[in-house]
Formats: structure tokens, sequence, C-alpha cells
């Protein structure tokens, strides 16, 4: 009856608060929530709907005057770059599922004007090549207007289409060149001599180009019985996107250096000869995430093919140091351009390419190429670095600096696991990612976002899908449990009760299935099907731990435990209480048979299964972080974890859990010691961080940035202590360092802190919370009460 009522209590809080209150909803939502649009989804006649095809798009329309507004509603699958008057105004959709598409909203009046108008789009379909990011019904196009004067715009058969046959897909065979899973999609050939340059100006003759065809009505979420695409309004910003200029050329041949002296600049052309070959090696010197951009004049028959690559290879297909060129080749993805000779064209790839390097070979025929500018498109999520911190260790700046290049580099519609061979949104990495961006940017709408992608992803046996959005059904059974650990998360540093609550249902799910895959005769699971990822560490087939497929795995059943404890929490503070304490009866049962099987005295630390035969690090990580490791044992058993090199090692992803498990054991300044795999990867001319130590694939790997987020919440001790980030907990953790200095957003404004090391064990400095925060500050069992504002903190050597 207890849980009837609150459930009910819980159920009527939704039913009551309007949707002015959720402020995930756009408060225009109503608008068009319960009216079906207007507008069509529209594309092309007598071409098939779900094959590869790009496609022009556009209708002139007429007004009176100069509009104060003009809003309209605007999608497309795949993808589309909407024009207004000749001038590229947005580009999308953000990724999503079918029955959650989204459409951007644009306010176009600054780019009327009284009279005739056009609005045009460039949309593209790129089939079978598509990313596995990106889910597709088939090619369509959908504008909507918001009010009556601004439905002219919406999209019908009065539109004109062109397919263009100037793209080919290219760049098909990354896999096989590259001997590494890339699934990004294709690059663009672009034949000029194909191209209806103009097509998106005002004074465009498209009359010979055919009627679009109205393939669906365009239809809100909630609404329509036979839908194909189901809207909703974009949950996050528009992406970024700004000039980057290119840092260097690193060597040419085929022509003297010294003609492209200026050319990176946009300050001179260049001017290929007829029938030569050049090529030249373009150096951004650090990795970036653009869209790139090559202006030419002539060349009629020419080629131009721009390849991408975050690192050079060398005869070993080794990388080596990422600054060295010498004795190195370029393999990467790439796009052509091929000129028809006239002037001024640009060549823009459909989609951003993500690159520290681009090497550009140019063939031409019988006619010079000009060459007068070369520049990216810097684009990525909006993130604005709103933290900082300093330390008398100034390497310390450029680990911090990278980590967050690398966390921004790994963060688009939805985060990417890595910009160059995925953009794929895994929770594990995705995890991470949004603690980084809760504590350096203070943007929670991206973690919103993904904790709504992994719900929306869950299959019928009650588990999320390991990735999402996804075109291919993937289950990593450990990823459901990290997504668990995510909702936690934001519940700590967040409140939003009604937005969080409605994970619950998925939750249960999600740990039903793995209580349904217990071992009857010891208590740990048995098998786990699907993919039960662990840690890319080499010993680790394909990430997998001893026992993960064969059963009784130490790691996966803590694992299990450790977020059965999170999730009791959350429905013990939702009203559950019934289930809060079976989730924890069943941790603690799991915990101790457990611990009983696998532990060994002898050694000191948790075997990966009963046998005892294989002990990895990561056991004894998720036996203490489970609390399976009583805790008057955690220091002895996670310091043998960092001595005892016998033990399968962690790799940068697990990292971040040894560190969580430092904490626990009072051990957490050694956090600055294990820093030296980041300052490797710096030695190493790294711009972004990889994805394992060396040999690696992906050079910029989102789970590898987390000192972005240690760096405050574990060395300067910045953690919540209650949900909602209510109250604080400053526990630093300085290891050697003598001086730390930081601050970082909280919802209520911000936190900063001043340390400096007295004599042995002191410890001197003040932290600064927003008025309204309360908190502890903790220094070797030690405690001071921290009001809002400035505290002084005074903490000598025996005292």
């Amino acid at each position: 009856m207890v849980r009837f009522l609150c459930s009910l209590w819980l159920f009527m809080i939704i039913f009551l608060s309007s949707q002015a209150q959720d402020q995930w909803v756009d408060k225009e939502k109503s608008l068009w929530h319960n009216n079906r649009w207007q507008g069509k989804w529209i594309s092309c006649p007598n071409v098939p709907q779900r094959d590869y095809g790009v496609f022009h798009f556009r209708k002139d329309f007429v007004l009176p005057d100069k509009p104060k507004t003009y809003k309209i509603h605007v999608s497309a699958d795949n993808r589309y770059r909407l024009f207004v008057n000749g001038k590229a105004v947005v580009s999308g959709p953000a990724r999503g599922d079918l029955h959650h598409w989204y459409f951007e909203t644009v306010d176009i009046a600054s780019y009327l004007q009284p009279g005739k108008n056009v609005v045009a789009a460039l949309v593209w379909n790129m089939g079978v090549y598509a990313p596995i990011a990106q889910i597709s019904a088939q090619t369509g196009f959908v504008i909507q207007g918001e009010s009556a004067h601004e439905m002219a715009v919406n999209t019908d058969n009065s539109y004109k289409v062109f397919q263009s046959k100037a793209y080919t897909p290219c760049s098909t065979d990354n896999m096989e060149r590259l001997n590494a899973y890339m699934v990004i999609g294709p690059g663009d050939d672009v034949d000029a001599s194909r191209y209806i340059w103009g097509w998106q100006e005002l004074d465009f003759d498209d009359t010979a180009w055919s009627q679009a065809q109205v393939v669906a009505d365009a239809v809100p979420q909630g609404v329509g019985t036979d839908n194909i695409w189901t809207l909703e309004p974009r949950n996050i910003p528009l992406l970024e996107e700004k000039p980057q200029r290119l840092s260097e050329i690193r060597w040419v041949t085929g022509m003297d250096r010294k003609a492209f002296s200026g050319f990176l600049t946009g300050a001179t052309s260049v001017t290929v000869p007829a029938n030569s070959r050049v090529s030249l090696l373009i150096d951004q010197s650090v990795n970036t995430v653009a869209y790139p951009e090559l202006s030419t004049s002539g060349g009629k028959g020419s080629s131009v093919k721009l390849s991408y690559a975050e690192a050079l290879f060398d005869q070993n297909l080794r990388k080596g140091n990422r600054n060295e060129v010498e004795g190195k080749k370029l393999i990467g993805n790439y796009d052509v351009f091929r000129p028809d000779g006239h002037a001024h064209r640009l060549f823009r790839p459909l989609w951003l390419r993500t690159y520290r390097f681009i090497q550009m070979d140019v063939e031409t025929g019988d006619e010079p190429l000009t060459l007068h500018d070369f520049l990216g498109y810097y684009t990525t999520y909006p993130f604005e670095m709103n933290a900082q911190f300093k330390s008398n260790d100034k390497r310390m700046d450029d680990i911090w600096d990278v980590s967050w290049r690398t966390a921004r580099l790994c963060a688009g519609e939805t985060y990417f696991d890595c910009p160059y061979y995925e953009q794929l949104q895994y929770s594990g990495d995705t995890r991470i990612q949004a603690l980084i961006s809760l504590y350096i940017s203070g943007d929670d709408r991206l973690m919103r976002r993904s904790l709504l992608d992994f719900h929306y992803s869950r299959v019928p046996e009650g588990m999320i899908q390991g990735r999402y959005p996804s075109s291919r059904l993937q289950i990593i059974p450990t990823y459901s449990l990290w997504w668990i650990s995510m909702i936690h998360d934001y519940w700590m540093h967040r409140q939003d009760d009604l937005f969080i609550q409605q994970f619950l249902q998925g939750i249960a799910g999600a740990l039903d299935w793995y209580g349904q895959h217990l071992d009857q005769e010891n208590g740990m699971l048995g098998p786990i099907p699907w993919w039960p990822f662990v840690d890319y560490t080499p010993q680790f087939s394909s990430g997998l731990p001893k026992g993960a497929t064969e059963g009784n795995s130490s790691i996966l059943t803590l694992h299990y435990a450790y977020t059965l404890k999170q999730a009791a929490d959350l429905f013990a503070y939702f009203g559950e209480p019934e289930q809060a304490a079976r989730y924890r009866k069943e941790a603690d049962r799991l915990n101790k048979v457990t611990y009983q099987h696998c532990f060994d005295r002898a050694r000191g630390v948790m075997a990966d299964t009963p046998e005892k035969q294989v002990y990895s690090q990561h056991a004894s990580i998720l036996a203490v972080l489970s609390g399976s490791i009583p805790e008057a044992e955690r220091y002895a058993v996670i310091k043998n974890v960092l001595e005892d090199e016998s033990l399968i090692p962690v790799t940068f992803y697990f990292r971040f859990y040894l560190t969580r498990a430092l904490l626990e054991s009072s051990l957490g300044d050694r956090y600055y010691d294990k820093l030296d795999a980041w300052r490797k990867m710096l030695d190493l001319g790294l711009t972004t961080f990889s994805e394992t130590p060396e040999p690696t694939r992906s050079d910029c790997h989102a789970w590898s940035a987390s000192p972005s987020y240690d760096f405050l919440a574990t060395i300067c001790g910045i953690r919540p202590s209650s949900p909602g980030f209510k109250s604080v907990l400053i526990d630093p953790n300085l290891g050697a360092l003598k001086e730390v200095e930081a601050s970082m957003p909280h919802p209520a404004g911000e936190i900063s802190v001043k340390f400096k090391r007295k004599g042995r064990h002191g410890i001197s400095g003040t932290v600064t919370l927003p008025e309204n925060l309360q908190g502890n500050f903790q220094w070797n069992g030690k405690q001071q009460i921290l009001l809002g504002g400035k505290n002084t903190i005074e903490m000598l050597d025996g005292l």
C-alpha cells in the first residue's frame, strides 16, 4: 500500500505540473503538440527513397515588408543545410531516432527582405554509406512556419527539387585501409562541372526543376497513427561554428615550398601549373573537428584530394611521436574535389572532418589551378570553459588544456566516444564525459539529452543499447549499469526530480535482467550474454575479463552490486523504500558471497574468479566501490593494487574508477602520482588524449579526458555531499603539489578554492561558496564546517 501511495503521489505531481515546469521541454511546444503540422514531408520524385542521394530544394515567396520575426521549424532525413536568400542559416537535425526525430527552430527574419525571397536547402541521404550513428527512414525534408504569416514557407508540392549528380561517395574502404573499426560515413567526391552553382541564390532560375513529392504528414510527438518520423523540438543548442586557420605546411612536393608562403593565412593564392602533380602536408598543430573549405579558380580537368588524419604512420604502421613527419605517411579518410575551370569555386564536405594533419594532393590537366584559400570551420557542442585550475606544477596546465580539448572534440549533437573513427555515444564513455561537462562548463543539457537517448534505446529484455543513437543493435550489459550510474550522478549534481523519476522503470528493468542471470549454485553472476565489456586492457580478450561469458566473474558481480546500491539511493529518494531495501539486501549478499569466493588473503586482493588463477586491478577496484571489501581493509587492498605489478592493469578508461577507489580508501593523494600516463601522451606529441596506451587506434577518446574532472573533484576535492549538490564536501588530495587554485560552476553560483601546503601535513587557504551553499572541509581526518561566502582554512601540523 505504501508503494502504491508513493507511486500515486509521483503520478499526481507529474499530472498537475504544467509543461512550463519542465525546463527540458520548449515552452512553445504546446503551440504544435496537439496539432498536425500543415507543412508536409517532401522528397524528390522518381528516386529510390532509401538510397544515397544529394538534393537541392527551394521555394520563392513574397513579403510585403521586412518582418521583425519569422520563426520556422525545419528538419530532414538524413540531414540538411538551410539557406535564406543565399545565406547559410542553420544545419541539422540533431540526431535522434524515428520516434524522437528532432527539428530546429530558427528566426530567419534578419535574412529576409521586402518583395521576393527564397528559402533553399541542401538535403542528403547517405543510404547504405550512412554513419552508424545515423538512424533513417528515407529521404525527406520539412519546414513549418510558426504562425499563419510564417507558413508561406511550409513544405508541400509547391517546392522545387533537383537531384545533384555532382556527389559520389568515396573513402568507403576506411576500415580496410586503416585496419580499424571506422563507421563515420563516406567522403565526398564532388564534380564541379555537374554541380548546380548558385542554386540557393535569389535570382536562380529553377523552372527546369521537378515539383517536390509529398511523402508524409509532419507529425508531432503524441499525434497520428501512421507515422514515419515523430517530431520533437531540438533539446540542445546549435553547434558552434567558427573559422579556424590551419597552422603550418610541413612539406611540399612538386613545387617550391616558398610558393605557398601566405597561403594558409589567406593572404596569397597559389597557382599550380598545368599537367602537374603537387602534394603538401598541412599541420593544424592540434587535433580538431571542422568543416574544411577550399576556394579555387580555373583548373578544368584537375582534382584535389584532401586526406585527413589524427596522426601519421611509419613503415611499421606505428604512430610514434605525433609531431614527427619525416619518413611517415598519411592514411585516412578523404574527399575529392574536381574543379570545372570557373572562378571562385568553393568545396565544403557535407559532414565535419576530424584531423590534425591534412594532405592535399593536386593533379592538374591542361589548365593551371589557382588555390585561393584553405581553412576549417571548427564545430562542436558550444560548451564554455567556466572552470579554472592552476598549481605549482606547470605541466598540469598542459594536461588540463589537452583534457578539455579532448572532451570538446568528443561532443557534438551527442557525446562521441571518438570523433575520427566512430562518433557514437556509448554510456560507458558518456558517464565520464557528462561529469566533465558539469564541472568545467556547468552546462547539463547534453547530459540530459544523453540520458534520454539511452532511455529511448531500451530493448524488450530491459537493457539499454550500449550506444545510441545507432542504426545497428549493440548490447553491452555493463553499459546498462553505467547508465544507471549516470542517472545517479545527475541526481547528485542537479535538483531535477521530475526529469529523473522517469528513468526508474528503466533502472528496474536493467537490474531485473541481471537478477535473472545469477548462478544459483554459488550466488554470483553466471554467464553474461551479448558483449559484457569491461576494459580494453590487452589481457582481456575483446575487453572481456575471465568469467564474463563463462560465469562467476567477480568484476561483473561486483559491478552489479555497486549499481544496486546507487539504484537503492534513487528508489529510496523517490518514495520506493521497499524496492530500495530489496536492492541493498541483494547488493550486500552479492558483496558477501563474492568476497568469500574470490578474496585472496595471501595476496590481499580480489581474484577475478573463485578459481583464483587470474587477478586484475579491476576486481579489487570494484570490490572497494561496491563495499565488498570491509572499510578497515580498503587502504591495504588498494595499496596492493597500486604496487602489485602482476595484476592485470587498468587502461585510461578504467583509471577513472581506480581514482574513485583511491578516494574510498583514503589514498586520494596517490592520484597525482598516477598522472604519468597522461604525461607520456604529452611527451609523444598528442594534442588530445588517446583511447588506450600505445599502440592505439584513436588519438582522441573521451574517456581519457577524465583529468578535467579529477583535477577539481579529486585534487581539489570538490564533490556534492547531498542530492542536487545542495551541500558540498571539500576533501583535497594534493599529493606532491604545494599549491592549487581552482574554481568551478555550481547551480547556485561558483565554488572557488585556494590551498597551500603548510609543513609536512598542514594546509592553509580559502574556500568560497555561493551564499546559500554550505558543506564541510576535510583534511587528514579533521573537519571544518563551511558556510556561504569566503571561508578561511588553517590546519597546521599537529593541530
